[in-house]
């Protein structure tokens, strides 16, 4: 295993060119949040919007809407119970990332599979959450195309077939490779697998132990690699910048908070961007 370093992340986050504009940046698509687990779609897309994200759309359920204009108004939403309109739009965008609160009912089955259908390369796929159950109660083709799969150590037991107590890092790089995704299983110590090599964060503090913290990393994931082309060094930086904000937040305070690692998000970038390269 190797470690991923802030010499990554450094050649990761550059300066952006003056010319730009929020097209450059990534059009991301998040879908989740049921009527119950809304918070779980807002933090992720307020994690995307923090994270660059040039333009944000949520599919979500519509008790959610005035909560999600409430706190994030960059985001545009739509109803996910229109499937139509969702899937015309999603033809539009370059990240797509379904599972924060989405829930595991027939109407959370029938969109993945109706995503997981419409979704093709060049796009990028990042399946998070109750996506992870809904896939592993009912495997299906995945397209050809890079996807990255955010499970915590149950929901890759439940997806990769491996019980948590044999999870070691061969026996789930020869899982991930089977099921043809970059796999980011999230523990004390995260670890990614990609084909070439397995990686595994440094950082991480018990007080980021509290419900979102992994919705918030799927939204920083899809925000990177919707603007970064290297898509397993953005994976990587987003994951190492994730646990660096918290540990440096958890020096003084016992617990930490998902939107608190979100509203940094900005200042951090903005400081590896600033870091010399050898030219």
């Amino acid at each position: 295993m190797q470690p991923i370093t802030a010499e990554i992340v450094s050649r990761t986050i550059i300066k952006r060119p003056a010319d730009s504009h929020k097209g450059n940046y990534g059009r991301v698509m998040l879908i989740g949040g049921n009527q119950n687990f809304g918070g779980a779609i807002i933090m992720a897309a307020t994690a995307a919007t923090y994270s660059g994200a040039g333009l944000v759309t949520v599919a979500t359920d519509p008790s959610n809407f005035t909560s999600l204009h409430a706190r994030l108004p960059e985001a545009m939403v739509i109803d996910y119970h229109q499937t139509d309109t969702l899937l015309n739009m999603l033809t539009e965008m370059d990240v797509i990332i379904i599972g924060p609160g989405l829930g595991t009912d027939t109407i959370a089955n029938q969109l993945l599979t109706a995503v997981i259908a419409a979704t093709h390369a060049p796009q990028r796929l990042v399946i998070d959450g109750s996506a992870l159950t809904l896939l592993a109660q009912q495997p299906r083709s995945l397209p050809a195309t890079d996807i990255v799969v955010t499970p915590h150590q149950m929901e890759w037991q439940r997806l990769s077939g491996i019980a948590i107590k044999d999870q070691t890092p061969t026996a789930n790089h020869d899982a991930q490779k089977r099921l043809g995704v970059t796999a980011v299983v999230k523990a004390h110590r995260t670890t990614v697998y990609t084909d070439e090599r397995v990686w595994f964060n440094p950082g991480g503090t018990p007080a980021m132990a509290t419900g979102g913290m992994g919705d918030t990393l799927a939204g920083m994931i899809g925000g990177f690699v919707g603007q970064f082309d290297d898509f397993t060094e953005a994976i990587l930086s987003a994951v190492y910048l994730h646990s660096a904000i918290a540990d440096d937040l958890a020096a003084t305070r016992y617990v930490v908070l998902p939107h608190q690692i979100s509203t940094r998000i900005p200042t951090y970038m903005h400081r590896f961007s600033q870091i010399e390269r050898p030219s």
